[in-house]
């Protein structure tokens, strides 16, 4: 059974990624493995201490490396994806040995879906530079850029603090379930 390890673009406990993530996971029950991906303790990038790399950079490098997929939900801050989000992608694309750019890195042909719960653009501006950054020649992930699920949050998720899903919503979301585990076999 293929492993896939969730990144959440939001650090927050309780947030509508998080939300959208563990929807997913139901829907993936069975055909596939989800970890959670806790990247909260990673340090901001700093060439100073790169070398060797702080303990939080080298788990998350180990965890992406033993994932045969990534699936990253993430809201969109800015007509972007989240500096904190950046950031470990950022150390996911750095060498893992000083001078060393001829070593894979952890994230190098990863396979990824990209999802995201958000205000009225629903995500479009995050996954798309998302799907740039990831596909850079030097990161290399296979992005499936069809189908991604972007949610537009209704009033009651933003007021309340729920995300109720629409049937067209859960739909789009079970199709890029399916499709994903297509993706990646």
């Amino acid at each position: 059974m293929k492993k896939i390890l969730f990144i959440i673009g939001s650090l927050r406990e309780g947030s509508f990624n998080r939300k959208l993530a563990e929807e997913a996971e139901r829907m993936l029950d069975g055909r596939a493995t989800v970890e959670y991906l806790d990247y909260s303790d990673v340090p901001l990038m700093n060439q100073d201490f790169e070398f060797p790399a702080p303990e939080a950079v080298r788990k998350v490098r180990e965890k992406v490396a033993e994932a045969d997929a990534l699936w990253i939900f993430s809201p969109e801050y800015n007509y972007s994806y989240p500096g904190h989000l950046k950031n470990l992608i950022d150390w996911l694309s750095r060498p893992l040995v000083a001078g060393d750019r001829q070593t894979p890195l952890a994230i190098n042909g990863k396979k990824v879906a990209l999802s995201g719960a958000g205000g009225a653009s629903a995500t479009a501006r995050c996954r798309e530079k998302l799907t740039e950054l990831l596909t850079l020649p030097f990161i290399r992930a296979e992005v499936m850029t069809e189908p991604q699920t972007g949610i537009q949050l209704n009033r009651e998720a933003w007021t309340e603090g729920r995300m109720i899903l629409t049937e067209e919503q859960t739909a789009l979301l079970k199709s890029q379930v399916d499709a994903f585990i297509d993706f990646i076999e």
